[in-house]
């Protein structure tokens, strides 16, 4: 589970931080890999070495959203439903996490280590498809790329 404080200025001009919880459940990594014929690290690869911002764009929205939740007060739930994915998608924290992701070297990995079981973690040296998004970096046209 990741636990991200997020900085971002809200809808109404205010400068706001904020926690957010994001987790991929082992039943959830294994229907990402169902979902992609050669596997989800494979198509991440192909994403990358195909240059293909749009997929790569498409995929981090998926993944970020896949993963958000609120943990119960108890701790003992992870709460995931569509109505929580779509108020997050609503904010400026979602906006400041998907830029961040999108342009920022080394983002990627980070979060998608950081959502993952931590029994299932990788090495990104092990790993193509992880290194494939840890060398990728989504150029945007006025966004200076920072050096990670």
């Amino acid at each position: 589970m990741l636990k991200r404080e997020i900085k971002y200025t809200d809808f109404n001009d205010n400068e706001v931080t904020e926690i957010f919880y994001f987790n991929l459940s082992k039943p959830e990594l294994i229907e990402l890999e169902l979902k992609y014929e050669a596997g989800f690290t494979a198509m991440i690869k192909r994403i990358v070495e195909a240059n293909s911002n749009r997929e790569l764009i498409q995929t981090f929205k998926e993944i970020i959203l896949m993963a958000y939740g609120e943990k119960s007060d108890d701790g003992k739930r992870f709460i995931k439903n569509d109505e929580l994915r779509t108020a997050f998608e609503q904010t400026a924290a979602y906006q400041e996490l998907f830029i961040e992701l999108a342009t920022t070297d080394k983002a990627a990995v980070t979060f998608l280590t950081g959502i993952m079981p931590k029994d299932m973690i990788v090495n990104t040296n092990t790993s193509p498809g992880l290194e494939a998004v840890h060398q990728a970096s989504v150029p945007t046209p006025g966004v200076e790329q920072p050096q990670g």
